[in-house]
């Protein structure tokens, strides 16, 4: 518990120490991340693109895949642009308002995550474990309704934690040693009493991390033994092909954020932290298009006829070009 002390004073921007402060490694850096966040950028709106545009998508379980990949740039953009303005600059500064705008930006959106990924869990577990009922069970407004309370559970747990946040004294220490504004990495400075926050913190990990996956777990062990009654190799294969690329995404947010922070905070450096933290930030949103793109037949076959039908319009203007010049 910490108390404040009497000479208090406010803190009205922060430095960030980021990854590094050596200027060449801060270059490569800079070149190596840029390049990360393009390619989740791009992957995740081709994605979108893909499943807005081909109706064979047009599906539960592609709706909640287009909410992800949405949710990843969004994301990923709240924090990946700030770090890259700091690799290449001089003071590497955040005013106190925009750091708690990332703040309660980023957390919302990671929440977000968690919750969305139980809801595409339990419509593979409605579409391999009761097939007949899917339509009626996954209708439209369903889908809508848990998207909605996913995006809405999420921005509600980023509001109380980032106003209980507002309210720590800093005392004048205002540097971050992180990347970006980070929950734990503001609780770490404050100088003002932190148990509500640690509390809070606490309950809404359990809320947002353990109950979701605890509902994955259980929806997969159903789904597991419902492919296992399947008699046929081919049959079984297919079942699980469905989930393959979700469970895949699963394990990664999951297995990165239960080790960022449900171990104990004394058994945790910074440096870690931050590592788990880029992970989260930026490596998964990269890879989730690039999993259901490779893992996912329907998916590759959208992205296949766009390619096709681009390559023939384009054939189409040439020829067309080619007979006005004769």
């Amino acid at each position: 518990m910490k108390h404040t002390p009497k000479n208090e004073t406010s803190v009205t921007e922060f430095i960030v120490l980021g990854l590094s402060n050596l200027h060449d490694t801060q270059l490569g850096l800079f070149v190596l991340f840029l390049i990360m966040y393009l390619i989740t950028l791009t992957g995740n709106t081709i994605i979108i693109v893909a499943i807005q545009l081909d109706p064979r998508l047009s599906t539960p379980m592609y709706f909640f895949l287009s909410n992800l990949s949405f949710l990843d740039i969004c994301y990923t953009t709240s924090v990946v642009p700030q770090m890259l303005t700091h690799f290449l600059a001089e003071h590497k500064t955040i005013s106190f308002t925009r750091c708690m705008t990332q703040l309660y930006v980023s957390l919302s959106l990671g929440s977000i995550e968690f919750i969305l990924l139980a809801a595409m869990a339990y419509d593979r577990y409605v579409a391999i474990c009761h097939p007949l009922q899917y339509t009626a069970t996954m209708s439209r407004m369903v889908c809508v309704q848990m998207a909605v309370v996913s995006w809405g559970s999420g921005f509600f747990n980023s509001l109380v934690q980032t106003v209980l946040t507002m309210r720590l004294s800093f005392c004048g220490f205002n540097t971050i040693n992180h990347f970006a504004c980070e929950a734990v990495a503001l609780l770490k400075m404050a100088c003002s009493d932190t148990y509500v926050n640690e509390v809070v913190l606490v309950i809404a990990s359990f809320l947002i991390l353990i109950v979701p996956a605890f509902f994955i777990i259980l929806s997969y062990g159903r789904i597991i033994t419902s492919i296992l009654r399947i008699r046929s190799l081919e049959g079984r294969y297919k079942a699980f092909s469905t989930c393959a690329s979700h469970l895949t995404v699963v394990t990664l947010c999951y297995g990165t954020a239960i080790f960022a922070y449900m171990r104990p905070r004394a058994s945790v450096s910074p440096s870690q932290d931050k590592m788990f933290s880029l992970f989260y930030a930026l490596v998964t949103p990269m890879l989730n298009p690039i999993i259901y793109s490779l893992r996912n037949q329907e998916v590759k076959g959208a992205l296949s006829k766009r390619s096709i039908e681009s390559k023939k319009i384009h054939n189409v203007e040439e020829k067309g070009q080619s007979e006005g010049n004769m």
